[in-house]
């Protein structure tokens, strides 16, 4: 919540009163913010100069004529002044004292946040504008965990204040490399964008944050490609354009046809997918100044402040120790030089705290984000959507109605969805939302769908995304042979949920593309391997993980479906699920590559084990 700034002086030649015969002499102006000459319209503009007692008739006529709005009433000067038919060089100065003690009494300044992270943070006015936008606070309603909110109580914190926290902490590595090397040349338009750019990096999330973009789009459109850093730039393009913000840019120095563009850049990288990959892909800023992309979302290594504030908010709310400090980062942060490149680099010693600070990413995956309850009720969510999905109305621009799954083609339909479409839908009486409901209705009362097992793929091949739409078919059609089950399931019964967990640039470690720099040579950078850092890092840097459930929740049928999957992952040659002994004990002594370890380690119960084996194959004969 904003906290209190420095309480605004009292104007001297404030808007007209709400009584006065001009105040309704247009409907719009009645509906714009009288508190910000910024955003009064012409009308709204004559009414005040005819209040502090500027009737003139040629004045008021030239401004009309010339449609004069307020964002151009404080630039007027002397010259213009008499150009609009103020001729007397006294009543001239009048009008200008009056205009500049405007602009005074509407100053803006540095607003400050208490953040429960972060402390009390600063952040420019022009900030203040872009958040105090409807497109913006939309951000209040979308949950940053999504469905993992129903399993942790505490991680109930929204997109909003983690963009508030991001778009701080662009601006103190910005300023900190600004201070610490003058020699960059970063200007304070390279900073405000840099911020900006941090602020909104998250515009384009939908509903529950990553089940919208991940989960629900892929199923809904199947072949549309689309990410919700897409529609963070198609948002911002809607925010400044429905507010004006060109305007607020040009006030504080910034030249919108660049800076938009740069701001876009940060957050999606490079707009022109067409261009070569030996050219400097980016418009916004130049190739020397190639380090201010690293800041926000980094595309090199994945080392930025996007991660940084999710890690200790989200460990914050989820009660888990965050192990990366990012403040000491910032300490040592520095931009070095490499083929002619300039890119952000730390100290020699803080490697060992890198890799601490991926490890930590992937138990935060491992605990919360890929919690396996967490992503069933995700996935419940999205089945709840598809239901809803051709019977939802949201309307866009020019009246054009769309769905759930098309309202990220109109932004203007697109910032009236947020996580209130789970309630709209549950507490609708609309029986074509029946089955959506029912689904919701399930997550309420937590009647969830039922974990059946997780197991891996051996070796290095993994599931490709193409085959994860049969992967239903094929548990079904893993009937155990040695048992005779009660309950036949169907493909639709199970669902099957395909994670890959890595350190963020898949079978790649991220650190092999990070530059340090040594306390002997603070300008020269060096690459640091694993086997400089501890022989105790690991050698692999992705894995799989492949989890079912069943929609079918009585006991004989989830008894049935972890016999098929057992069997599964026994004609897969998956790994053997850690519970596959109590569950399929008839099962996995059937599969030698399974008891291996077994017979080495117990040879009591690996000859129980064949006993099992044993007895099961004669009463096959």
């Amino acid at each position: 919540m904003r906290g209190f700034g420095t309480p605004p002086k009292r104007a001297r030649c404030g808007p007209p009163s709400p009584t006065s015969e001009h105040a309704a002499t247009s409907a719009d102006a009645e509906r714009e913010d009288d508190a910000d000459p910024r955003s009064w319209d012409t009308e709204r503009l004559c009414a005040f100069l005819c209040d502090q007692g500027f009737c003139n008739p040629t004045l008021l006529g030239r401004i009309r004529e010339k449609k004069i709005r307020g964002t151009q009433l404080l630039s007027l000067d002397e010259s213009v002044l008499e150009s609009l038919g103020v001729s007397c060089l006294e009543e001239r100065q009048k009008l200008l004292d009056c205009i500049h003690q405007l602009d005074e009494d509407h100053e803006e300044i540095m607003k400050i946040f208490n953040d429960p992270v972060h402390g009390h943070i600063e952040l420019h006015p022009l900030l203040i504008r872009i958040i105090d936008t409807p497109q913006f606070q939309r951000l209040r309603y979308i949950k940053m965990m999504g469905g993992a909110y129903y399993v942790f109580p505490g991680a109930s914190h929204n997109r909003f204040e983690h963009c508030l926290g991001v778009g701080y902490l662009a601006g103190c590595l910005v300023s900190a490399l600004h201070e610490k090397q003058p020699e960059l040349q970063i200007t304070k338009r390279d900073m405000l964008c840099v911020q900006i750019a941090g602020l909104c990096h998250d515009l384009g999330h939908g509903p529950f944050s990553h089940m919208f973009d991940r989960r629900f789009i892929p199923r809904a459109r199947p072949g549309y490609h689309w990410e919700h850093e897409m529609g963070s730039v198609k948002m911002f393009d809607y925010l400044v354009k429905a507010n004006g913000i060109e305007n607020v840019m040009k006030k504080y120095g910034l030249v919108p046809e660049e800076d938009i563009c740069f701001i876009k850049e940060q957050i999606a990288g490079p707009l022109d997918s067409t261009g070569k990959s030996s050219l400097w892909p980016y418009k916004g800023r130049p190739e020397e100044k190639n380090f201010l992309y690293e800041i926000v979302a980094n595309k090199r290594n994945g080392i930025d402040v996007d991660k940084w504030d999710y890690f200790a908010r989200d460990c914050h709310h989820l009660g888990i120790p965050n192990n990366f400090d990012h403040k000491r980062f910032i300490k040592f942060a520095r931009v070095c030089e490499v083929n002619h490149k300039k890119y952000i680099c730390t100290r020699d010693k803080e490697a060992g705290n890198l890799y601490d600070m991926f490890y930590t990413r992937n138990c935060l995956h491992r605990r919360a984000y890929q919690h396996r309850v967490g992503n069933i009720i995700d996935t419940m969510i999205t089945d709840a959507f598809l239901k809803a999905d051709p019977h939802i109305e949201i309307e866009g621009s020019g009246g054009k109605k769309y769905k759930l799954s098309t309202a990220i083609d109109d932004m203007e339909a697109y910032v009236k969805l947020t996580d209130n479409i789970f309630l709209e839908i549950l507490q609708s009486r609309d029986p074509k939302l029946a089955e959506a409901r029912e689904i919701l209705l399930k997550i309420e009362s937590r009647k969830l769908y039922k974990f059946v097992g997780e197991t891996q793929p051996t070796g290095e091949e993994k599931i490709q995304k193409e085959e994860y739409d049969e992967l239903p078919k094929d548990v079904a059609a893993s009937i155990p042979q040695v048992m005779d089950l009660k309950v036949e399931l169907k493909a639709e019964d199970f669902i099957v949920d395909v994670i890959n967990m890595h350190y963020g640039m898949q079978e790649k470690n991220p650190m092999d593309h990070v530059y340090f720099y040594c306390k002997s040579d603070r300008n020269k950078a060096i690459m640091i391997t694993k086997d400089q850092v501890s022989q105790l890092l690991p050698k692999k840097f992705a894995e799989q993980l492949i989890r079912v459930y069943c929609k079918k929740t009585d006991k004989q049928s989830l008894a049935a479906a972890r016999q098929y999957f057992v069997q599964w992952c026994m004609n897969k040659n998956f790994t053997k699920p850690q519970d596959g002994d109590v569950v399929a004990p008839k099962l996995t002594p059937m599969k030698a590559s399974w008891n291996l370890r077994c017979r080495e380690q117990s040879p009591d119960l690996h000859r129980e084990s064949s006993n099992i084996k044993t007895n099961l194959f004669q009463e096959k004969k």
